[in-house]
């Protein structure tokens, strides 16, 4: 059973269509990438899942059927928008926000004390949220997503305001959930982050699903001839095959002219006794490709 399936969601505001008959399903043990450019319709599609909208078509599966108020139980989600309660002290925010989950309030000190300290925010937990950092209260925000131990989660800009140190925490707790079961989409601009960390994903433009599938089959569908060499010979100004040489500090990209292999040209260079540290074919980044889908509206198939 998968644990979230949508199955041709729309919805519609009005005229405008802001959901347009999107599928896509998540699996355990899995962090899905669900990405877009702002206002492409993620939110909407997160609200549906969550049974907040109504999809005006289409169906969501959660955990083998309809979202039911139990079922709410084992989800959890941070908004991109912090929702904690500013004036109240940290420790009592999160115990009634695990509360809401039906988590009893011994079992949540129990647990809230150990994400406190891993978090680093024992020091602060009788603070007001309001006087945390925002990096903190980012990191208050996922501890309240994740102290109920929920079966699906959903994250949305997890790494806002975290610094570098904070990042990795995240990511490894991310990690570990994954491998504790968890259905985890996770919605983020950054997409080395989505590179480093997502099993498969979904793009959305317009309301419509541009690409889906795992990172792998994603870059090979926009992958060139062109490719990356790394030697510390000087390359010949002259390579059979190759329009141009463009440095990329460690490597040197080869952009080669239409019909040219990639394995002919690492013959050419073998030919010509040019010592090569490193060579392979030049995938395109995540970012690359979410630029130029979105850019010229059409992805490849």
């Amino acid at each position: 059973m998968q644990p979230i399936f949508v199955d041709k969601i729309q919805k519609n505001f009005g005229k405008t269509c802001a959901v347009d008959e999107i599928s896509f399903a998540v699996n355990n043990e899995e962090i899905f990438g669900l990405l877009g450019p702002n206002g492409a319709g993620k939110t909407t599609a997160i609200r549906i899942i969550l049974d907040i909208f109504k999809a005006d078509k289409g169906s969501v599966s959660i955990l083998g059927g309809p979202m039911t108020e139990e079922k709410k139980d084992h989800v959890g989600y941070l908004p991109e928008e912090r929702g904690l309660y500013q004036d109240m002290p940290l420790d009592r925010c999160l115990i009634y926000m695990a509360g809401l989950k039906s988590l009893s309030v011994s079992e949540s000190k129990t647990r809230l004390t150990k994400y406190l300290d891993r978090f680093e925010l024992a020091a602060y937990r009788s603070k007001k949220v309001k006087e945390l950092s925002k990096g903190m209260q980012q990191k208050a925000q996922l501890i309240a997503t994740l102290i109920h131990e929920p079966e699906v989660v959903i994250i949305d800009e997890p790494f806002s305001a975290l610094d570098p140190v904070n990042t990795q925490m995240v990511k490894d707790l991310l990690d570990e959930e994954r491998k504790k079961g968890r259905a985890i989409i996770m919605c983020t601009h950054q997409m080395h982050q989505v590179e480093e960390l997502c099993d498969r994903l979904v793009l959305i433009d317009h309301g419509r699903a541009m690409l889906y599938g795992t990172l792998e089959e994603v870059r090979n569908r926009y992958a060139t001839q062109d490719i990356l060499v790394n030697t510390s010979a000087r390359l010949p100004l002259k390579i059979t095959g190759v329009e141009r040489v463009v440095d990329m500090n460690a490597h040197k990209k080869l952009v080669l002219k239409p019909g040219i292999t990639a394995q002919s040209v690492l013959a050419d260079l073998v030919r010509m006794k040019v010592a090569i540290e490193h060579f392979e074919i030049a995938l395109p980044s995540l970012e690359e490709i979410f630029i130029q889908v979105v850019t010229e509206g059409v992805a490849k198939s």
